[in-house]
């Protein structure tokens, strides 16, 4: 049994060290050397420290910001909507997750220059807004357009592991609160925050993670106002040819993702003590 189980775990194994393992290694690899006018790579840090200068560090906090921000409205607006789902008896439950889910399987540029069509200056909503004598307003290539296009693409990711979360919710347990005189809000958050939270955890990550390296949105969205880390590591790849500074940066950013992520399992971790403490 063990030695079958190993060679169905052989597809697996070979699939992360094609994709996974190999691309790790060719990153770090340019992200520690350098390469002279003479065609030469030696190992050196030199790149790092071209990090550090105060334009690209500004990028990256701002990137950081956005995300977190992202982040945040993410899980302001995807809690109480998944709540609200799991907790319904409608017959319309299906058709409200099938809304949630369809800009999911439409194309990622598709979604976002749909709402740039809405928002520019010439748009349907500007269009409206001129017609009713107002006047125009700025929507397109701010910070704010920037976050509100992470939001939108990244929205259903928060929404959908807090939703599976609270559906596995033992009804027993609250109805036991209830028995026990506990109030409305007591039932929230000693019983249903708690036991939701790795649902909120794993939302966090799924948004977090692809808002900071994120480019396509800042470039639409942003109109190339609001670079973000995405797109100066793009660029170092696709127009300044210099694989060895894009690499880097991607370490850096992959550093710091992987910091998140651990904060996350610690956290979830500790989360997974308290709520069996509750059982």
């Amino acid at each position: 049994m063990k030695k079958s189980s190993k060679l169905l775990a052989i597809p697996l194994i070979i699939w992360l060290a094609v994709f996974v393992v190999v691309p790790f290694v060719i990153i770090i690899y340019y992200g520690v050397t350098v390469e002279n006018d003479a065609g030469v790579i030696s190992v050196s840090f030199e790149n790092l420290k071209r990090f550090a200068d105060p334009m690209y560090l500004k990028v990256f906090l701002r990137s950081i910001k956005i995300a977190l921000i992202s982040t945040m409205v993410c899980l302001l607006i995807g809690y109480p909507v998944a709540y609200i789902l799991s907790r319904s008896a409608s017959k319309y439950k299906g058709l409200i997750m099938l809304l949630i889910m369809m800009p999911m399987w439409m194309n990622f540029l598709l979604r976002t220059y749909s709402w740039m069509s809405l928002l520019e200056n010439s748009g349907i909503i500007n269009s409206i807004l001129q017609a009713l004598g107002l006047d125009k307003v700025q929507f397109l290539y701010n910070e704010g357009a920037v976050t509100f296009g992470t939001v939108y693409n990244f929205l259903p990711f928060m929404i959908m592991p807090i939703n599976t979360t609270l559906l596995k919710l033992d009804d027993s347990l609250l109805e036991a609160a209830y028995d026990l005189g506990a109030k409305p809000a007591q039932r929230f958050f000693r019983i249903t925050l708690p036991f939701s939270m790795p649902g909120v955890l794993s939302g966090i990550a799924m948004v977090f993670v692809p808002s900071v390296t994120t480019f396509v949105i800042s470039q639409l969205m942003g109109g190339g106002k609001v670079p973000l880390i995405g797109d100066i590591i793009e660029k170092q790849f696709r127009v300044v040819n210099d694989w060895h500074f894009g690499a880097t940066i991607s370490l850096v950013v992959m550093i710091v993702v992987l910091s998140f992520m651990f904060v996350i399992n610690r956290t979830d971790k500790q989360d997974a003590g308290e709520r069996s403490m509750i059982l």
